[in-house]
């Protein structure tokens, strides 16, 4: 394992010695055109060199104090092990020959010597769209030949024999994960678009772009998005509300409305404790509680606090307690005998134990209905992060929580590694060698607004739901003292997964349909774990597909289903409406901090501010 003070330097490892040249001793005049431009082609050399001795000299003085640089490829690297035992296949490498053959015959028959070369290539990889990389016989031989040896070696660790099917998916991953690290594009010297840029900016994108890399080098982080673009409270989580109650793990929120009349019963909105809540109210646009509370809703919703060392002792039993607490206190407060409630990702797992153990308990009626966008309780099938919980994977969370709880961004690492091609190199290019300034993108700064967690819990979570998938055994599992058995729900439920969602699979979340045996809606919508939720009817974007909830399987419902255009909240509201559409006026405690009513503070909270 990388000494956990400076994990993040091995990112730049895969991209061997080239990054380390260019950010290190590099001197670039070589690179330069002969002639006058000579002395500004050493003076960007020199200050290259200066600003990254500056940055390992002030690492060198103060590795203990530093925060903890995190390496994404550190999670890619630990199933590297297989990848050596994994046998070549001798008709694949000869077929890999035969095609190299076919390859560079037909890319530079068709390019060289010609006045106008052919520019249809066989391969199509948006990373190569610009013309540079088909303009010139060198450039797209050398993609070409990439993308062709990417797609043999990731055949070859999907065929390969004599290894136990789990240990085979995370070769496949991790071999996906080494050719994306790989990519010409990657380095200074084999990108055609970078050079060009280099050499129109005289080098000043090298500069601007090192000054990228050590920023993120010190906090422990790659960089998205422009971290002064948005401010909570004011263009991001700004839906008007007030805090109304608060424990050590959670505050709730409830918002102000905005209707004279509000649906009856109450919604809870439970996000997942791995992220901000405020993916549900980013921009006022995309809000989905804005629109909700617009829709005559009343609105609370729990914001998880950032782990720190005093939630060292939280577990599985503290979250289905907290959601207890918030249901109950709403119910109270408003003196309304149910609510309904919405559990996002983890917090829809932790709901769904949650309505088990009431059921158990006699007191399934609190919640009249129960919503889970991309939630999942039945992990047989759970994609990508399977790939990330045998025993030196958990070992390793356990050595990096020396104080009780995991650091956030090495969570956020991980999910940036199962799209490392769109959210690790991408920026890699974009930010440390092209020099682009970082845009304004509020997703993109929810994304890496990390949240810590507590380590007892992270793992028993991976072990107990993902690696043993003991929550669909009836009375496996128990919290709060009570045993759970998920085929004692009978609450309403609408189930909605994403069709391209790599972290829930969708058909991993339609299980929750075998499992509960009350009545249940699902809904496929377009896009992934995000997007496929955050998406305002305004936007106009993707589509929805509604069928048979009851059908056998994923595929059989899909074979029947009905697309639909645009964004799916207004079917989930016309759901809602069918569990009880009666209104109250919105006056007294449906409006939160009014005249008798004591608040803590105003949205979003201080505990989605704490790091």
């Amino acid at each position: 394992m990388a000494d956990r003070q400076d994990p993040f330097g091995a990112l730049f490892d895969l991209q061997g010695e080239a990054m380390r040249e260019m950010f290190g001793g590099l001197g670039l005049g070589g690179m330069a055109p002969a002639g006058e431009g000579q002395p500004e082609w050493m003076a960007v050399a020199g200050k290259l060199q200066a600003m990254w001795a500056e940055f390992l000299a002030e690492k060198g003085a103060s590795a203990g104090a530093m925060p903890n640089p995190l390496d994404p490829a550190q999670f890619m690297l630990m199933t590297q092990g297989w990848a050596k035992a994994a046998p070549f296949q001798p008709q694949a490498l000869q077929g890999m020959v035969q095609e190299s053959m076919a390859l560079w015959q037909g890319v530079l028959g068709g390019m060289v010597g010609k006045e106008t070369p052919a520019t249809e290539l066989p391969r199509k990889d948006r990373r190569f769209a610009d013309p540079a990389w088909s303009e010139h016989p060198a450039y797209a031989l050398l993609h070409q030949t990439y993308l062709m040896l990417a797609e043999y070696f990731v055949k070859v660790a999907k065929d390969v024999d004599g290894v136990p099917e789990d240990k085979r998916a995370q070769l496949r991953f991790a071999t996906q994960a080494l050719v994306e690290a790989m990519s010409p594009d990657n380095f200074l010297a084999t990108n055609p678009v970078v050079l060009k840029r280099t050499i129109e900016t005289g080098g000043q994108n090298l500069v601007k772009g090192l000054g990228h890399l050590i920023n993120d080098l010190k906090r422990g982080q790659l960089t998205h998005t422009d971290a002064d673009a948005f401010t909570l409270g004011e263009n991001l989580a700004a839906t008007p509300g007030k805090v109304v109650h608060e424990t050590r793990l959670y505050q709730l929120l409830q918002y102000t409305p905005t209707t004279d009349k509000v649906q009856q019963v109450p919604l809870v909105i439970f996000p997942p404790w791995i992220n901000r809540f405020y993916i549900l109210d980013l921009t006022p646009k995309k809000s989905f509680i804005k629109w909700a509370v617009d829709q005559g809703i009343s609105v609370f919703v729990v914001s998880w606090k950032s782990a720190d060392a005093s939630l060292s002792d939280v577990v599985w039993d503290d979250y289905i307690r907290a959601q207890i607490e918030a249901i109950d206190h709403v119910r109270a407060r408003l003196d309304v005998p149910a609510v309904h409630t919405i559990g996002y990702c983890v917090a829809g797992t932790t709901l769904a134990a949650t309505l088990a153990i009431l059921a158990r308990r006699g007191e399934a009626d609190k919640v009249a209905s129960a919503t889970f966008f991309t939630a999942q309780v039945d992990f047989e099938k759970a994609g990508e992060l399977l790939n990330f919980i045998d025993d030196k994977q958990m070992e390793m969370i356990g050595a990096l929580s020396p104080d009780g709880y995991l650091d956030g961004r090495y969570l956020a690492a991980t999910f940036n590694s199962l799209r490392g091609k769109d959210l690790i190199w991408n920026y890699v290019v974009n930010n440390y060698l092209l020099g682009e300034d970082y845009p304004a993108f509020d997703l993109l700064h929810w994304n890496g607004d990390v949240t810590n967690l507590p380590w007892r819990w992270h793992l028993d979570y991976l072990r107990d739901l993902y690696r043993d998938n003991r929550l669909v055994k009836p009375d496996s599992l128990s919290a709060d003292g009570t045993p759970i058995d998920l085929t004692q729900v009978h609450t309403p439920s609408y189930v909605q997964a994403g069709k391209e969602d790599h972290i829930a699979p969708a058909e991993s979340v339609w299980r929750i349909t075998r499992h509960f045996q009350g009545d249940t809606t699902f809904l496929l919508a377009g896009s992934g774990h995000i997007a496929g939720v955050v998406n305002p009817p305004s936007a106009g974007k993707y589509q929805y597909w509604t069928g048979d909830s009851k059908a056998a399987s994923l595929k059989e419902f899909v074979a029947g289903a009905t697309e639909h255009p645009g964004s799916w909240w207004p079917h989930w509201l016309e759901w809602l409406h069918s569990i009880d559409d009666a209104t109250v006026p919105a006056k007294g405690k449906r409006v939160p901090g009014g005249k008798g009513d004591p608040v803590i503070e105003d949205a979003p909270g201080r505990y989605v501010k704490m790091r």
